[in-house]
């Protein structure tokens, strides 16, 4: 009896120990966190942010499981000096007061290597679930013996949702700078040891 105890206390320890995730690091030598919105309805203009951090997980079956990552407003980059300048204004992002764009994630599922990640995205102090949908396009051993993994997500905001809400119209009618806008991220992680 003692004998098939020991068994089953065994066997529940097993079944019952938690996955082991490993977490990993943005780097941002090969991680892209980017957008675009549409301009004058008849171009999409893109841009990025230069400076973040950010990390995320995987359980030991190399699904993804949490991810998270800070955008600093200030370090953002659309190849236009004066067009960035407004961005950071109050018109818009307001750098000055809301320092960071922020994303955390509440539920991540997936199918093969297809993810969805929901999450909430703060702007401006305005909190809203957002989902991107992705792939996970590998995991590889670095030259230095680092592990890495890559990740390629899309999603969609209203930035008015978040309260960024200037704008100008054009003549015809529709809008200098779309509501809608694009997030667009190649993403890749080092394990951290």
């Amino acid at each position: 009896m003692l004998r098939y105890l020991s068994v089953f206390l065994l066997a529940f320890a097993v079944f019952a120990a938690p996955a082991f995730a490993k977490t990993y690091d943005l780097d941002p030598a090969h991680t892209t966190i980017g957008f675009s919105a549409r301009h004058m309805v008849i171009s999409n203009v893109a841009g990025k942010f230069e400076k973040f951090s950010g990390s995320f997980e995987m359980d030991d079956k190399g699904a993804l499981t949490k991810a998270s990552a800070a955008m600093e407003v200030a370090s953002i980059n659309t190849g236009t000096a004066k067009r960035d300048k407004h961005l950071k204004s109050p018109d818009f992002f307001d750098a000055g007061k809301f320092p960071k764009i922020t994303f955390v994630s509440k539920k991540i599922t997936h199918k093969g290597n297809d993810y969805t990640v929901i999450g909430d995205m703060t702007i401006k102090g305005v909190t809203k679930s957002v989902t991107l949908k992705g792939e996970l396009l590998g995991t590889a051993v670095g030259f230095g013996g680092e592990h890495r993994a890559g990740f390629h997500a899309e999603g969609k905001i209203n930035r008015k949702d978040f309260g960024v809400n200037f704008n100008a119209m054009l003549e015809t009618g529709g809008l200098v700078v779309s509501d809608q806008v694009k997030i667009v991220l190649e993403v890749e992680g080092i394990m951290k040891k």
